[in-house]
């Protein structure tokens, strides 16, 4: 049977159900897997234990004890790592995670998958990439389930430091994404006070337009009546030369004749 998708946590062979998917047969296998729907009782029980969950042996029947350590074991892990449940063909399958211990092997083959899946999906290196999470976040949990089977109160803290990194990484997800829906507003806001700004910069230039063309006008006139004035002041300048050399040459005929009347007297 090939499992729905492929995990960087080690899980057993899937087992089939039902035929159906009805609610029946789900309820009917609720009951069937009751270990694993209690799993608070389960880990509560654990934890008040205080011993160690020893590993089951190679071969033979286990003794009751290591058995009901064995049940515990399974029931933490499918607290921490829920089963699976898939369906194919109208068939219903469920897939528990693997309660058999881990080996240094499998620690290396679990981080050579990592690199090939890393490598295979095109997860980047930097940066927020939700694959490159998602894997790390696979083999978190694959050696979450390494450190439950040999000792289920580590596994249980290790899950409690998982579920504080989860929390922590969707606070700031929350905040990321509240901090773009204010941008955003922020953003449409400035686009829509932008649309006045440029309306009444629009009107100012006009204005300005306005003013200058004024101002060019003025500076016409100013310049049409300094051009008069000049004129008239060079016109008036003439006339008053003309009018001093007509004094002078009227003077001088004047003095003329006076020295003419006098000097016979004077004889």
């Amino acid at each position: 049977m090939i499992p729905p998708y492929q995990s960087l946590v080690k899980y057993d062979n899937p087992v089939l159900i039902s035929k159906t998917t009805d609610k029946k047969t789900t309820r009917g296998r609720a009951k069937r897997t009751g270990s694993s729907s209690g799993p608070s009782q389960s880990m509560a029980a654990t934890l008040t234990s205080g011993a160690p969950v020893p590993t089951p042996p190679r071969g033979g029947k286990l003794p009751p004890m290591e058995k009901k350590a064995q049940q515990q074991t399974e029931d933490i892990l499918n607290a921490i790592l829920p089963p699976r449940e898939f369906t194919e063909k109208g068939q219903l399958w469920v897939q528990q995670v693997s309660a058999s211990p881990a080996t240094r092997l499998d620690v290396i083959n679990l981080q050579e998958q990592l690199d090939a899946k890393l490598q295979q999906r095109q997860a980047r290196e930097t940066g927020i990439c939700p694959v490159r999470r998602e894997l790390y976040s696979q083999v978190f949990d694959e050696l979450i389930r390494h450190v439950t089977i040999n000792c289920a109160e580590r596994g249980l803290l290790l899950l409690r430091v998982r579920d504080e990194i989860r929390m922590t990484l969707a606070a700031y997800q929350t905040l990321y994404e509240s901090s773009v829906a204010f941008g955003m507003r922020k953003a449409l806001q400035a686009e829509a006070g932008k649309a006045d700004l440029e309306a009444k910069v629009r009107d100012l230039e006009a204005d300005k337009a306005n003013l200058e063309a004024e101002v060019q006008k003025l500076k016409a006139k100013c310049e049409e009546i300094e051009r008069r004035e000049t004129e008239r002041r060079q016109t008036e300048q003439r006339k008053h030369e003309e009018e001093i050399q007509v004094l002078k040459r009227t003077n001088q005929q004047l003095r003329t004749q006076l020295e003419s009347i006098l000097a016979p007297a004077k004889k």
